[in-house]
């Protein structure tokens, strides 16, 4: 009788094969959307990367070195600031420059401007220009162009509770809002005074700069936020009566 011999490459295609088919159906289950990716900021102190959504400090908000500017189609109007997104080198397009398993959770903190002759940050293209230490960890160093991904929405995961930065001046007060966790893009604000019985609407100045043209001064705040995925939560007496413009307060609370 013949000895049987497994044929080795047969099993090693089978098994590439399979792998393969996993990390499809894993690509599709999570609702994973094609786009573009460069790096900016060379030799930059990633803190200086607020940008467009008027994040003072982008590291000290809690986000880390992990951040992208979003082209228009997916800042929308500063909407998306604070947002989170898995980002993947798609390998089935560039086996040259893409990482395997490659992956980095990114927040959106800037805007990639268009210049209307053909930029990859051009309406309609879903395009993140990453932070270089974000980009390195999907691409090969040394390529200085851009590579295709696969991004989809996830949750924001921080350390602690959401922060508050008061700004402006007697008739015109400036909430900066970072370190949201959850969906991470805020789509409302209320603010309360604690001579004030009523919540009081506060209006998007830019990015996640939010202000309210009433004299609050020496009086405790509190805050109403909703995220655009429709969670509210309230934030009371997170401010003490004795705040003054330029701090910050962290409260205890977070959304998940």
């Amino acid at each position: 009788m013949e000895k049987f011999v497994p044929n080795i490459s047969i099993w090693r295609f089978v098994l590439l094969f399979t792998t393969c088919n996993l990390f499809i159906e894993e690509i599709n289950a999570q609702n994973w959307l094609n786009g573009r990716a460069t790096f900016y900021g060379v030799n930059q102190d990633p803190s200086t990367f607020g940008g467009a959504c008027g994040y003072d400090n982008p590291y000290h908000a809690g986000f880390g070195v992990n951040t992208a500017a979003l082209s228009s189609a997916l800042f929308r109007n500063g909407q998306a600031c604070g947002a989170c997104y898995t980002v993947r080198c798609n390998r089935q397009l560039d086996r040259k420059w893409c990482l395997p398993h490659g992956a980095v959770t990114v927040t959106a903190t800037n805007f990639c401007p268009p210049n209307n002759h053909g930029g990859w940050c051009d309406a309609p293209r879903q395009h993140f220009d990453m932070s270089m230490p974000a980009f390195l960890r999907i691409a090969r160093q040394g390529n200085e162009g851009v590579v295709p991904i696969l991004y989809t929405r996830v949750a924001c995961k921080r350390s602690g509770g959401v922060r508050f930065t008061l700004k402006g001046q007697s008739n015109f007060n400036m909430v900066m809002i970072s370190n949201v966790g959850g969906s991470g893009d805020i789509k409302s604000v209320s603010i309360r005074g604690s001579r004030t019985k009523t919540w009081l609407p506060m209006y998007r100045n830019w990015g996640v700069n939010w202000q309210s043209r009433n004299d609050l001064r020496s009086q405790t705040l509190s805050f109403r936020v909703t995220l655009v995925d429709g969670k509210t939560m309230e934030f009371i007496n997170v401010v003490p009566s004795a705040w003054k413009f330029g701090q910050t307060f962290a409260s205890r609370r977070q959304f998940n």
